[in-house]
C-alpha cells in the first residue's frame, strides 16, 4: 500500500502514567460474520479519534434466500498484569462502551467472556468463588481477598493470581491479584433479507496507549523506538523535520510531547462474500492544529480543520490502521 504522513493535530486523551512511563493501546476492530460466503460488504465508513470510533457497515445479501448469521465484536483481550497496565477507557465489562445498532435500532447484543491462566480456561474456577471475571478494579481485589487460603495457594500455583507487595500508606501488605487472561466478545444473531442491504452501525471509545514523552527522539537525534515506528506509522521527512523544529533550542534537545497511540485491527474486514469492501472511507479527526498525526494510508486527503479522508473502492484490507499521536506537552511544540 502506498504510503503518505500527515503531519496534523490530533488531541491525547488524558491517560494515567504508570511506573514505567507508558501504557498500552490493545487494538481493536470490527465485526465478523459466521457466514461470509452469501454476505458482502457493500460499504464501511470508518472514522478514528482518540475520543471515539464509528464504523458504519451496509451488509448486503445477494443470494435469492434469506441468510441467518451470527455477528461477532471481539473485544481486545485484557492480560491482569498489574505491572503491565492497559490503557482501558471504563473499568467493567463493557469496557471499551460498545453500542450497535442495526437498520437505526439499538440493539442488545448478548456478552460472551472467558478467562484463561497460561492457555488453559478457568472460567468455571472464578465463577465458583465468585471472582468477577473483569481482571482490574476493586471488585476482583475485595473478591481475592475472601479466598479460602487452600484456594489462593492453588491458584498462585496454577498461575491464576500472583502476590503482590506494596506500601499502602500503612506499611507493607502482600495482597493476590489477578494474573489470568479476559477474553470478551459481543454477539447477536441477524438476518441478512434475501437481495437486500442491512446497515449496521457500531461505536466505542477506542484504547489509546500513551507515553509521557517522545518515545523515538531524544538527546538531538532518532532513536529508541525510531526504526520500529518508522515503517509502522510511516513518518515522513515533514514529519520528521516537525520533530526537529520542536526540540531545538531545548536544553536535552528532546520535543516537549506527549505521545500515545492508536491501533485498528482492520484485516478482519476481509471475511465477506467478496474478500473485498465494495466502498471503504478512513476519516482521521486530528481534533487540534497544534498537535502532530502520522498514519499509513492511501491517496489520504484534507477534508476540513480537523479531518483527513482515505477512500477506496474493491477494497481488500491487507494491513492494520497504526496512529501515533503527539501533544505539545508544554514549551517546544509545534505544529505542522
Amino acid at each position: 500500500m502506498l504510503r503518505y504522513v500527515l503531519t496534523a493535530a490530533l488531541a491525547l486523551l488524558a491517560t494515567p502514567v504508570f511506573a514505567n512511563d507508558s501504557i498500552a493501546e490493545l487494538g481493536t476492530g470490527g465485526l465478523i460474520l459466521s457466514r461470509s460466503d452469501a454476505v458482502a460488504m457493500e460499504s464501511e465508513d470508518l472514522t478514528i479519534s482518540p475520543e471515539k470510533v464509528t464504523v458504519d457497515y451496509v451488509f448486503r445479501n445477494n443470494t435469492d434466500k434469506d441468510v441467518d448469521a451470527i455477528v461477532a465484536f471481539p473485544m481486545p483481550d485484557i492480560e491482569g498484569d498489574p505491572y503491565e497496565m492497559p490503557a482501558i477507557p471504563d473499568e467493567d465489562d463493557n469496557f471499551l462502551g460498545f453500542e450497535v445498532t442495526i437498520d437505526g435500532v439499538a440493539a442488545k447484543p448478548q456478552l460472551e467472556q472467558k478467562a484463561f491462566a497460561l492457555g488453559i480456561e478457568i472460567s468455571a474456577d472464578l465463577k465458583a468463588q465468585n471472582v468477577p471475571f473483569y481482571p482490574f478494579g476493586d471488585a476482583a481485589k475485595a473478591a481475592l481477598a475472601k479466598l479460602p487460603q487452600a484456594v489462593a495457594d492453588d491458584w498462585v500455583d496454577r498461575g491464576l493470581i500472583i502476590e503482590d507487595t506494596a506500601d499502602d500508606g500503612s506499611g507493607m501488605k502482600t495482597v493476590y491479584v489477578p494474573f489470568w487472561q479476559l477474553r470478551s466478545t459481543y454477539w447477536w444473531r441477524s438476518t441478512f433479507p434475501a437481495n437486500k442491504a442491512v446497515h449496521v452501525a457500531h461505536r466505542y471509545k477506542p484504547s489509546v496507549g500513551g507515553t509521557s514523552s517522545v518515545s523515538f527522539f531524544y538527546d538531538g537525534q532518532f532513536q529508541g523506538q525510531y526504526a520500529a515506528y518508522k515503517p509502522r506509522y510511516c513518518m515522513d521527512q515533514t514529519f520528521e523535520n516537525a520533530i526537529r523544529k520542536a526540540a531545538k533550542g531545548n536544553p536535552d534537545g528532546t520535543p516537549r510531547y506527549f505521545e500515545s497511540r492508536i491501533a485498528y485491527i482492520l484485516t478482519t474486514g476481509g471475511n465477506w462474500a467478496t474478500g473485498a469492501i465494495g466502498k471503504f472511507k478512513l476519516t482521521v479527526d486530528k481534533g487540534d492544529p497544534k498537535n502532530l498525526v502520522s498514519f499509513c494510508g492511501e491517496n489520504v486527503r484534507k477534508v476540513g480543520p480537523t479531518r483527513f479522508e482515505m477512500t477506496a473502492e474493491n477494497f481488500y484490507p491487507e494491513h492494520d490502521i497504526d496512529i501515533l499521536l503527539l501533544e505539545p506537552s508544554g514549551d517546544g511544540g509545534s505544529g505542522g
